[in-house]
């Protein structure tokens, strides 16, 4: 409540919320209204909640960052993967809307999309010990929308301030900046200002803007091409007599030479990815110069032989590429190394759920607001969902209060999924609503409602009931 102005803003946003979690059709803003048993009522007000009552996105994720702080172990590090996604739309009068790539197609035939781009942060929430299984918790969702390209016919200097333009505004420098605000955001909180930031990205982030504009105590981890030229520190021995002081040293093996190089040997790292704990074969050098992060930054090379797998049972063993990864703190552990790079790829997992199940994307707004705040909050409704079923069934041997189909997996160890967090979520508020009678009535409310404390349950459960039903 403390990140809206007002109260009834607060309440309004909270049964979006519920809402956002309890719809079971499309997750539009009727939708939503519909699942919360609110069709009958003035609907203006939650359509202002976006458009036009005064807010702030980071000051929504504030409380799950603290929540997260809060299960962290006592001074263990804070693991951040960042990437950005697509959200397709269909408007052609949507801002920020344009044509993107589509991820999803094939590597002959790259495909468009119509979609808005938005760049998201989690931070993993560790199950137990490290390296082992964590859970990545949404703490940004913010929207990153292009820059209009001029026409053709555009005179030169329209062109010239787009081109200048379009090197401050991108996905990288936003990126650094979001890393810079996370990072003040933790040294204010005196539980978590000596915490070390450990920022992990895909290749598309591994560049110089991002890594020269790293924080104080903030390391990046990221992955690098094969080809890329890198160099020792320069030695004494190194400097010429005369002339300008190098800055680099003698050329050092590229990643892809180092994964051949017979004379140095493979090393063996164990921890958890895919569900379970592997022993990894790494190379490694450190430390390196990279031209693109420049000489203050010395980093360590982190080269992983790709783990055999199987297609079905009996088949034969495949492998794929090996993958080539740097970091900026040459002193970071290995195993802390490569288990901070593995967890990267939950955020693909908050993806798909935020798409898939949540319904991030699926709300029908045109306002320039509307349109960066509804995604942002139905993410935050995500996270706090997670949030809540790690405070609840982390370390029990319970997956809540529904019994799971026959045919599901029923290994206390794993983690419960989003969908089982939702049955239970609606379970429960369910079971209240009916234990309490709670029904609304079919009146049509115009004025804005005088009760400033409530005890209503989220939810009503009869309209809920029937819209389920028709969905």
């Amino acid at each position: 409540m403390d990140a809206f102005s007002q109260r009834r803003v607060g309440e309004r946003a909270r049964r979006l919320s519920f809402g956002q979690l309890g719809c079971v059709g499309r997750h539009t803003i009727t939708g939503l209204l519909c699942a919360t048993g609110r069709q009958d009522r003035d609907w203006s007000g939650e359509y202002r909640v976006f458009s036009k009552d005064r807010w702030e996105v980071e000051d929504v994720f504030a409380p799950i960052l603290g929540g997260v702080l809060d299960l962290l172990p006592h001074g263990a590090a804070v693991v951040m993967p960042l990437d950005d996604t697509s959200v397709h739309k269909t408007g052609r009068k949507i801002p920020g809307a344009g044509y993107k790539r589509d991820p999803l197609s094939p590597k002959f035939h790259t495909n468009l999309i119509w979609a808005q781009r938005f760049l998201q942060v989690s931070v993993m929430l560790p199950a137990g010990q490290v390296p082992g299984p964590a859970r990545a918790i949404p703490v940004r969702f913010e929207h990153v929308p292009a820059l209009p390209k001029p026409k053709k016919s555009a005179p030169p200097e329209e062109w010239k301030a787009y081109r200048k333009q379009q090197r401050v505004q991108n996905l990288s420098t936003h990126a650094a900046q979001t890393i810079q605000g996370l990072r003040q955001e933790l040294n204010e909180r005196h539980d978590a200002c000596d915490r070390r930031l450990i920022a992990v990205g895909d290749g598309s982030y591994t560049n110089q803007t991002v890594i020269k504009k790293l924080p104080s105590q903030t390391t990046y981890i990221g992955r690098i091409r094969k080809d890329a030229r890198l160099f020792y520190p320069p030695r004494p021995g190194d400097q010429a007599p005369v002339g300008t002081t190098r800055r680099y040293g003698l050329p050092a093996p590229t990643p892809d030479e180092l994964s051949r190089d017979d004379q140095m040997s493979w090393q063996e790292v164990a921890v958890f990815g895919a569900g379970q704990s592997h022993c990894f074969r790494v190379k490694t050098l450190a430390p390196v110069l990279w031209k693109k992060a420049g000489p203050g930054y010395r980093l360590r090379l982190l080269v992983v032989a790709p783990v055999g797998y199987r297609l079905r049972k009996g088949s034969r063993l495949l492998f794929r590429q090996p993958a080539y990864l740097i970091c900026t703190d040459p002193d970071l552990p290995l195993d802390l190394f490569l288990q901070a790079a593995l967890w990267r790829w939950d955020i693909e997992v908050n993806h798909r759920d935020e798409k898939q199940i949540i319904g991030v994307g699926e709300a029908q707004l045109w306002s320039p607001l509307s349109v960066a705040r509804q995604p942002a909050l139905a993410v935050a409704s995500y996270a706090i969902l997670l949030l809540a079923g790690e405070r609840v069934f982390q370390g029990q041997q319970i997956r809540g209060a529904l019994p799971l189909p026959k045919w599901q997996h029923k290994d206390p160890q794993q983690r419960m999924s989003t969908q089982e967090l939702l049955r239970q979520l609606r379970s429960e508020v369910w079971r209240y609503a009916i234990d309490h009678g709670q029904v609304d009535s079919d009146h049509f409310v115009t004025a804005p409602e005088n009760v400033t404390k409530s005890s209503e349950s989220p939810w009503s459960p009869v309209p809920s009931w029937l819209y389920a039903a028709s969905g």
